[in-house]
């Protein structure tokens, strides 16, 4: 039995790591602050004997032990990190450090959740990890942007310096089950909005692309990642399924058989234009590739958010 830390243990993605991790028999630890994360993500595990919360802020140090850890912390939306943009650099840059330490001290493999937000607003595409990116240094998404790519540093110098054991994934756009409702973005907005039947909101024209990949595929990839041999990445897990926004808006009203209509606002500062992952990579070291199509995902996700809304 494996002994794994997850930061951001009670947050979207990483209450499902929590999950799928004590299934395959391990002792899980999360760690979270609650800044983002819910602990009514995690209350159903929290009866199992190998599972332990910590409600802790990784920008302050702790000492556990530990065999492995997933470090899934830091707010991922536009409106959550620039709530505290502040705080969110800090959680990238201070977490990272703290982690690494840890995992150092304890001689534990250290997984890293970046994000295709390290590429910016791409003019290669679709983006391959060797892209160095396009990212705006000062803007109000900097705070993470720059945050994730600046804990890939670290990462990759405790790995040069110390030699320690690390893995590094950039997720892209990842959508399911306990999504925060108030995250601000596309499939949690557009969701809810087709629900109730009022306007769903497209920010500009609609043209800006996006892929969309099912929960379930980011964990599979996550873990393949942290099992994986002689391979520090990083690695892009997403889905390169690509659509415009309008088009996902459309789909949404479809499947939901709502009576929305779209309206259209300005586009939020450095909203990229268009985010699509090259798998390639994925598909070569972790025999990985997404299984859930948009529509079987997405029915999955409405149903949480119709019963969500109805138990309110």
């Amino acid at each position: 039995m494996k002994r794994i830390i997850i930061t951001g243990g009670a947050g979207f993605l990483g209450s499902h790591l929590c999950e799928r991790l004590l299934d395959e028999g391990n002792y899980v630890i999360s760690i979270d602050n609650f800044f983002t994360g819910s602990y009514k993500n995690i209350k159903h595990l929290t009866t199992n004997k190998n599972f332990e919360s910590i409600r802790h802020d990784i920008t302050e140090p702790i000492h556990i032990e530990c065999d492995e850890i997933y470090n899934f912390a830091c707010p991922a939306s536009p409106v959550h990190y620039q709530r505290n943009p502040i705080h969110t650099f800090k959680t990238s840059i201070f977490g990272i450090i703290n982690m690494l330490n840890l995992a150092r001290d304890c001689n534990a493999k250290i997984l890293h959740a970046s994000t295709s937000e390290v590429y910016g607003d791409p003019i290669e595409h679709p983006q391959k990890e060797s892209y160095w990116g396009n990212v705006n240094p000062n803007g109000i998404r900097s705070c993470y942007d720059e945050g994730k790519r600046g804990a890939e540093t670290l990462m990759f110098d405790y790995h040069r310096q110390y030699n320690t054991d690390i893995k590094i994934i950039r997720i892209f756009n990842t959508y399911g089950p306990r999504m925060n409702e108030f995250d601000g973005r596309v499939v949690s907005n557009f969701i809810i909005q087709a629900l109730q039947n009022i306007p769903i909101t497209v920010y500009g024209d609609g043209s800006q692309t996006r892929s969309f990949c099912y929960c379930d595929d980011l964990i599979d990839g996550s873990i393949k990642m942290m099992n994986s041999n002689d391979f520090t990445g990083p690695v892009n897990l997403g889905n390169p399924v690509e659509m415009t926004i309008l088009d996902f808006a459309k789909n949404i009203i479809e499947i939901t058989n709502s009576k929305s209509e779209i309206i259209f606002k300005p586009l939020p500062k450095d909203d990229p234009t268009q985010r699509k992952p090259d798998i390639s990579l994925a598909k070569e070291k972790l025999n990985w590739k997404p299984k859930y199509d948009l529509k079987e995902g997405l029915k999955k996700t409405i149903e949480y958010f119709d019963k969500y809304l109805k138990n309110k």
